[in-house]
């Protein structure tokens, strides 16, 4: 019997998109709730992980994926630039300013946070973690401040080693740490007299919010197959781009001490990164199908990250950066309340700039609509705007952890 079943690109790459398909047929189709605590993303991460690893569980097991395959290397240069340029074209950071207001801020102490956070619950468990443990918080912090987009960015811009378990740790303290920061979140509407007492909210504000979320415009229509060139288009078309630009800018050498800040992954990430913003800026932000074409790619690529990672060293690390992560969650917690206090903003309004930032557009909405559900379109673009910031902030937050390490 060979030691991996499965070698072939198309193949590996077959099982990866059932892998994804499968977990949200099977959350469509029961309505598990199971799926509320423990959402497709981390069965989408772990089921490729056992699949490539089997012989650590049971030995003499052979792999049904392969563990190395070109497809990696493709997908890490393709997929992920095309799927942040995508990803970006939601954003609408002057909608989100002239709706939240000063509740903007918040979020941005949030984020504010979740960078400086990192390096404190780094310090703290950093003797548990492997040599390269500060690119698990770099990560982390993508998606903390953004979404699975941002952290996939992350694992890019630091040029995680094929194997390394930082992405599986990220994966799994996102998820685990959500289960306990989402009811925190929902259960605060029950101090909102308290909190806006405290923090000395106008008491129109949440009329005024209430009442500009509605003049949010609807969808942006039915998706047609020119849709899907369109932005097929842009995203290959500016994930180029910013290669080559890179290509010309002189960038430091590796042992210069900007050369780890400023490593051509890192320049072409962010280059990718401010080409999306821009674009959203234009009328591609416009075109149809940009959110759901964008998450599906962005699923594949935490597949493709599952099958890449070592089993072994990713259940030696988990414990630690697991306590790592809830000293940071709350780090971030007390930021968005310092925020909320200097603002005057409303509980309402913090509970979802919170969730913007540690769920991203899949939890702020939930959040929003438990608070007040005319609240729920703007949650949505607060989240875009975590988009927007999430891979600088993460790039930052790891380049604090690694002055540590």
């Amino acid at each position: 019997m060979p030691d991996t079943l499965i070698t072939s690109p198309a193949g590996i790459l077959a099982v990866l998109v059932g892998i994804c398909a499968f977990f949200f047929f099977l959350e469509k189709q029961t309505g598990w709730k199971l799926f509320n605590y423990l959402p497709p993303l981390i069965w989408i991460y772990l089921t490729p992980v056992i699949l490539a690893n089997p012989g650590v569980i049971w030995k003499g097991c052979p792999a049904i994926i392969a563990h190395d395959s070109p497809l990696f290397d493709w997908m890490r240069d393709v997929i992920l630039p095309l799927f942040l340029i995508i990803l970006m074209l939601e954003v609408d950071v002057a909608a989100a300013f002239r709706i939240m207001g000063k509740g903007v801020f918040v979020m941005l102490f949030g984020t504010a946070g979740v960078v400086l956070g990192a390096p404190i619950a780094y310090s703290i468990i950093k003797g548990h973690l492997g040599p390269d443990g500060w690119k698990a918080f770099a990560i982390l912090s993508g998606s903390w401040i953004g979404g699975t987009g941002n952290m996939a960015a992350a694992e890019r811009a630091f040029n995680v080693a094929k194997g390394s378990p930082e992405f599986g740790l990220a994966v799994l303290a996102d998820n685990f740490v959500y289960i306990f920061w989402l009811p925190i979140m929902l259960g605060s509407k029950r101090i909102a007299g308290w909190f806006n007492k405290f923090t000395r909210v106008d008491p129109k504000r949440i009329g005024m919010l209430e009442r500009l979320s509605s003049e949010l415009p609807a969808d942006k229509g039915k998706v047609e197959m020119r849709h899907l060139l369109y932005l097929l288009f842009l995203g290959l078309f500016f994930s180029w781009l910013a290669v080559q630009v890179t290509d010309l800018i002189p960038l430091p050498a590796k042992g210069e001490p900007l050369g780890a800040i400023f490593s051509e992954d890192t320049v072409i990430i962010l280059f990718i990164t401010t080409f999306g913003i821009l674009l959203s800026m234009t009328p591609a932000r416009k075109i149809p199908g940009s959110h759901p074409l964008a998450m599906a790619l962005v699923f594949i690529y935490v597949a493709n990250m599952g099958a890449k990672t070592s089993l072994e060293r990713l259940a030696e690390e988990a414990p630690w950066f697991l306590l790592g992560a809830f000293i940071w969650i709350f780090l971030h917690g007390f930021f968005c309340v310092l925020g909320a206090k200097l603002f005057r903003i409303d509980i309402h309004s913090t509970a979802i700039s919170s969730a913007a930032n540690i769920g991203g557009a899949a939890s702020a909405p939930i959040v929003a609509a438990y608070h007040n559900e005319k609240l729920v379109p703007v949650s949505i673009l607060m989240a875009l705007i975590g988009y927007a910031i999430g891979t600088y902030g993460a790039i930052a937050a790891g380049h604090l952890c690694r002055l540590l390490s």
